[in-house]
């Protein structure tokens, strides 16, 4: 069975993360998309950097480029988002950036049930899709930015999990955060300069980075230490779910029974793909790992006379 300490990390995530969201909006019009994506990046970073205190002076290429790998993807996957919500409304932008992880978890299932699983999350992103196509056209740009981050999306999975395996504790997200903050400053450099000089915006830089950026990436990397890329980019479709549910809640959007009928699909294929167990391995472990009864080998006996 699947993790529950990793799937409670994956439902964290995912409701920080949309809070995160909704509170940077109110950044765009002051620091602009990539400002605010590369300030609350930095913002985490500084906070995590002080809390875990990384001895980079030890670390050797393979941690190196590790962490840069991580954090460019990181950095990107923020920058590319921000700039697809300032144009398309929250929960259709999560519904198109969710198909990066998503496809990357069909690429990388390798059985039935997974499959099944990645089917029902695709068709519930369909119905989301669908519903969100039924309203207010999309911004054809804001779709552009969303596919990128989605791809970038898929990208960091792989890195976050590679970068799990190599550090111990934080100290891979603490550098990845800074490296992906300072990786967005060449497009964000002057908006994050007025988010830092005005001290009403420069707290509310910080509660973002706190809730978009501390807090669910430091759940993620927790969850992907313990999970396959392929069990976290299915659970991952939680995402969309709170998405539309904090849509509802906080900026007033309407949830459809098309809406619902998509959320139910994710959430079966999350249970599904937690709480089945893979019966395929079982079976083989029961079978390689049952005791063998030795047998006396057969000889021919003459017959007594």
């Amino acid at each position: 069975m699947t993790n529950p300490l990793a799937i409670l990390c994956v439902i964290g995530s995912c409701i920080s993360l949309q809070l995160g969201a909704s509170l940077a909006i109110q950044l765009f019009p002051h620091g602009g998309t990539w400002g605010t994506a590369s300030m609350r990046l930095l913002v985490a970073s500084a906070i995590l950097l002080v809390l875990s205190r990384p001895k980079v002076h030890t670390w050797g290429r393979e941690k190196w480029v590790s962490a840069t790998i991580f954090g460019v993807s990181l950095g990107l996957m923020n920058g590319f988002f921000y700039a697809g919500i300032d144009l398309v409304p929250l929960g259709p932008a999560v519904t198109i950036e969710f198909l990066g992880p998503l496809l990357l978890a069909a690429v990388l299932s390798r059985s039935l049930r997974d499959a099944t699983c990645v089917t029902l999350a695709l068709i519930g992103m369909a119905l989301l899709g669908v519903d969100s196509l039924t309203g207010e056209p999309l911004s054809p740009r804001g779709v552009v930015f969303l596919i990128l981050a989605g791809a970038c999306w898929a990208a960091y999975i792989l890195a976050s999990k590679k970068a799990g395996a190599l550090f111990s504790g934080q100290d891979g997200l603490a550098v990845a955060l800074c490296i992906g903050g300072i990786t967005l400053l060449p497009l964000g450099g002057s908006g994050a300069a007025k988010l830092v000089s005005d001290p009403q915006l420069f707290a509310l830089a910080c509660g973002t980075g706190v809730l978009a950026s501390l807090i669910p990436y430091s759940l993620e990397f927790i969850a992907l230490k313990r999970l396959a890329p392929n069990v976290f980019s299915i659970l991952i479709a939680l995402e969309p779910v709170f998405a539309a549910f904090f849509g509802w809640l906080l900026l007033a959007q309407g949830v459809t029974a098309l809406k619902l009928t998509a959320i139910a699909l994710v959430v079966a294929a999350s249970v599904v793909q937690t709480m089945v167990p893979a019966r395929g391995r079982i079976i083989f472990r029961k079978i390689a790992l049952r005791p063998r009864r030795t047998r006396t080998p057969w000889r021919f006996r003459c017959p007594k006379s």
